[in-house]
């Protein structure tokens, strides 16, 4: 008599999303902050990521 086989063969993993290029996934972007007359740099602050609005994953995959 054959052996049974008790455990059912693995399925393909879906495939994992690709994360967005401005913000390398993490969905956070950093902005120059301008100050002055003549606009110069200060410093840099975080903001939304305006591609993926923050999912982390790309809108087109």
């Amino acid at each position: 008599m054959a052996t049974r086989r008790t455990t059912k063969p693995p399925k393909n993993p879906p495939p994992a999303p690709s994360a967005c290029s401005p913000c390398d996934g993490s969905g956070m972007v950093a902005a120059t902050v301008r100050v002055g007359r003549k606009r110069r740099p200060v410093g840099q602050q975080d903001g939304l990521c305006l591609n993926c609005l923050g999912s982390g994953t790309a809108p087109n995959a």
